[in-house]
This record gives C-alpha cells, sequence and structure tokens, in this order.
C-alpha cells in the first residue's frame, strides 16, 4: 500500500487532471507512479515533460528503456523494473536484451558503454572522470548523446526515489530484481 495518496481524477485540479489525462492517453492507463505525483501539481508537470523531451532526443527508446532497467535493478525499484521491462519489450528490445541490460551488459559496444556510464554515475553519485567520458565517445557516441544519458540518469533516479520511498504498488507484470533472484 502506497505511502501517501494516489490520486486519483476526482480529487485532482484541472491542471492534474489534464496531465493524468495525456499520461492515460499515452499508456491506455493512468499508471500507479503518476498518480502519486500527481499530489504535486510541479513534481507531475516536471516529471511528466521530462519523459516527453528525453522521448524526442538523440538516445532511442530502446536505450533509454535498457539504461532504466539497469538503474530500477541497482536502486531495487521493483516498480521501475517492471515498467521498463514492459515498455523496452514494447519498444522492440528482446527479452534476452532486457535482462542482459538489468545486469548493465549488452552485446552491443554502444549500449555496453551507455550501460556502463549509466551505473557508473549512480554508483559513484556522479562523480566519474575523464576516461568515462572518453570511453562513450569510443565507442561513438557524441556530447548530445552524453548529455542526454544523463538527463535520463537523472529522471530514473527522480522515479526510482518516487516508488522506492513512497512504496507505490507496482501495476506491470512483475520482475525479479536480480539481487532478488
Amino acid at each position: 500500500m502506497s505511502r501517501i495518496n494516489l490520486v486519483n481524477d476526482a480529487a485532482a485540479t484541472d491542471e492534474t487532471k489534464a496531465l493524468l489525462s495525456e499520461i492515460h492517453g499515452a499508456f491506455g492507463a493512468t499508471p500507479n507512479m503518476f498518480r502519486a505525483v500527481a499530489n504535486s501539481p510541479a513534481a507531475l508537470r516536471s516529471m511528466w515533460g521530462s519523459f516527453g523531451a528525453l522521448g524526442g532526443g538523440v538516445v532511442s527508446a530502446q536505450l533509454g528503456e535498457q539504461i532504466a532497467v539497469a538503474i530500477a535493478d541497482r536502486n531495487a525499484c521493483n516498480y521501475c523494473l517492471a515498467a521498463h521491462t514492459a515498455l523496452g519489450r514494447k519498444a522492440g528490445v528482446s527479452a534476452v536484451d532486457m535482462t542482459a541490460a538489468q545486469a548493465g551488459n549488452s552485446s552491443d559496444p554502444q549500449t555496453a558503454a551507455a550501460l556502463r556510464f549509466a551505473l557508473k554515475l549512480v554508483d559513484t553519485r556522479g562523480q566519474v572522470g575523464e576516461a568515462d567520458v572518453q570511453a562513450l565517445r569510443a565507442a561513438g557516441l557524441d556530447d548530445a548523446h552524453i548529455v542526454e544519458i544523463l538527463a535520463h540518469v537523472a529522471l530514473n533516479l527522480f522515479t526510482n526515489y518516487v516508488n522506492v520511498a513512497l512504496d507505490v504498488p507496482v501495476d506491470f507484470p512483475g520482475v525479479k530484481l536480480r539481487a532478488a533472484a
């Protein structure tokens, strides 16, 4: 059970109702995470806006979802692991590749470099060095990719912390954390 109220349309302000309606349209349902965040219209605008902005960036939807599952597993966020595994599969990433990404691995050199960098950012709280950035460039990723990987990490930390700290009920098919597997 969530530690805070999950906002429903009847309790929402007009602005929040409009955002939740957009979210519902994108997913075909309104995921519990967004209902939890809807307690703050500013936080909901921030989160939903970030998803929208990054969805139009240079980092592909597939890589974005692989980054998300790696971070979710690292942070023991069952909600995000379940949601982004489903979204990754919908974006065309194979089940095998999603499982590998959960562990921070990929057979694709660019994806592997991006996942290593994303997890290093999480593990070191952003304290990466020149060699870490150069490894991304050596894998063929440019500055736009590097900045967007950072943005994906930041967004996923936000969603992980919301779901873990507030104990938001998972409403996607469950996926086992590696540590729990």
